[in-house]
């Protein structure tokens, strides 16, 4: 039979409608539903158009319109000895993780000799047309010399004109003969978790280096850091290295939102979490270091820590949220107000407390001297506490020694101290009169720590800041420290470089 004759064509027609009943009946088959099954609800859909899914932002206009205001800023610094081999002090446990990241600079002077002057750099941002730049207070803490780059390459000698170390915030200022770019500053109340942002900045001294990347959450508290909590930091995946200390946070509109201050990193450079200043918190540490040349703060005195599921449910709470006060210091505005340990703070002036790290940020940017309505829930119910505000006395935490340059340095023994306030003194038992706040070189290599209690200095008593300047002018490379540790009175050998 030829394949193409009509008896052919005849019989392939016919099996091939028999294969395809077969299939449809299959089909029907395993597809029908039986007779008492209901039909599932349609599934809605959302239209997703290209723009609004797939696009990726375009940060060129941005950085053209607002990378000439953003400057590097190379320093000078002035000549530290390493320690003594076997010196080196115990760090926080945190210190190989959170970092500030101005481009680390060489300590070590040659062998046998002294240490030489070093060179950092890092980035800033001008704020205003007559030359005022914001950055990091650790990129020029230390510096002899501080030089600002602009983009067009013009370079000019800056002044400190102030720093807070709490904050990590510094005021420098150039002089121009003409208006200079400036940012715009933003709302960083505004931003949310997932939003895309961008950083300007010098890593590795590579000048005006754009990265960009999202808003991984906001409000975050560093442990081991010195901040105590000032700065509710915004936390990121922009790439920063060192070298990005100091440089501007852009939002999609082109507002600065905070400075790019540290990073989480096991190997020094950048892991995937970047940690930025909130611009709130810096422009009210620029108008005050402007003004005054000083940070003050507002303090009500009680030691607070967050609130987990257990401690809400024990407490009546409907969710985790709040600051619970866990002690109460006698005689401060907490006390006079008729706080109590137990006492959960959920808001303060109308604006609500999730976590205890948002706390001393609030108190802190109000006016010392200021009444504050503090919402608190106690006793199963939410009550209003007036409080007024005390001044956080920042001007008493001085070194032992100064030189005079920007401020306040790193005293010669490696020690920050106060007094101690009356009640302190009787709490402590002690006929000392000065408390560690901070240690570092010689004092950290020994031992010291921040809540020693200074008795005297190689065998004198000091009992005043300026006893102790004085008990420090004349000492040799040897000094021994008298110092009160709870009960226990020890002299701690210092060696000073």
């Amino acid at each position: 039979m030829s394949p193409f004759s009509p008896a052919f064509r005849a019989v392939y027609a016919g099996l091939v409608a028999i294969l395809l009943s077969a299939c449809v009946g299959d089909s029907t088959a395993q597809t029908a539903s039986p007779p008492a099954a209901k039909a599932a609800p349609a599934v809605p859909t959302v239209p997703v158009t290209p723009s609004t899914h797939f696009a990726l932002p375009d940060f060129a206009p941005l950085v053209e319109r607002y990378g000439p205001a953003v400057v590097n800023i190379q320093v000078v610094e002035r000549a530290q000895s390493a320690p003594e081999s076997g010196q080196q002090g115990e760090e926080d446990p945190f210190s190989d993780f959170f970092r500030r990241f101005g481009i680390p600079a060489p300590q070590m002077g040659p062998r046998g000799g002294n240490a030489q002057p070093t060179h950092g750099e890092g980035s800033g941002f001008i704020v205003t047309p007559d030359g005022y730049i914001l950055t990091n207070a650790h990129v020029v803490a230390d510096a002899d010399a501080v030089t600002v780059r602009l983009t067009d390459r013009r370079e000019f000698s800056a002044k400190v004109i102030g720093m807070d170390t709490r904050t990590d915030v510094a005021v420098i200022k150039i002089n121009t003969n003409s208006p200079l770019p400036t940012v715009r500053i933003g709302n960083p109340a505004s931003l949310k978790a997932g939003e895309w942002v961008l950083a300007i900045g010098s890593p590795f001294g590579f000048e005006n280096s754009a990265t960009a990347g999202i808003v991984s959450n906001i409000g975050r508290s560093l442990p081991g850091e010195d901040g105590n909590g000032y700065v509710p930091f915004i936390q990121t995946d922009v790439p920063v290295n060192p070298g990005n200390s100091g440089g501007p946070l852009f939002n999609m509109q082109g507002e600065v939102v905070g400075i790019n201050s540290q990073i989480f990193s096991r190997t020094g450079g950048y892991m995937g979490l970047s940690f930025a200043i909130p611009i709130d918190v810096a422009m009210d540490v620029r108008e005050q270091l402007v003004k005054t040349g000083h940070v003050t703060r507002g303090r009500i005195g009680v030691t607070i820590q967050d609130v987990n599921a257990q401690l809400a449910e024990s407490f009546g709470l409907d969710r985790p949220r709040g600051a619970l006060v866990s002690s109460v210091q006698s005689g401060s505005p907490g006390e006079k107000a008729g706080l109590k340990p137990g006492d959960v703070v959920v808001g303060v002036n109308g604006h609500t407390i999730e976590r205890s790290s948002e706390l001393p940020a609030i108190i802190a940017r109000i006016k010392p001297g200021t009444d504050a309505e503090l919402d608190i829930w106690r006793a199963g119910k939410q009550q209003e506490v007036a409080v007024k505000i005390a001044l956080l006395d920042e001007q008493q935490v001085r070194t032992a020694f100064h030189n005079g340059r920007h401020g306040d340095e790193e005293s010669q023994l490696g020690l920050a101290v106060r007094p101690l306030a009356p009640q302190e003194k009787q709490q402590a038992e002690t006929d000392g009169s000065l408390v560690v706040e901070h240690v570092s070189g010689p004092a950290a290599a020994a031992g010291v720590q921040p809540g020693d209690i200074i008795l005297g200095v190689n065998g004198k008593r000091v009992k005043s800041l300026e006893e102790l300047q004085s008990a420090t002018k004349s000492v040799g490379k040897n000094v021994a420290l008298l110092i009160q540790r709870e009960n226990a009175q020890i002299f701690v050998p210092l060696r000073l470089s």
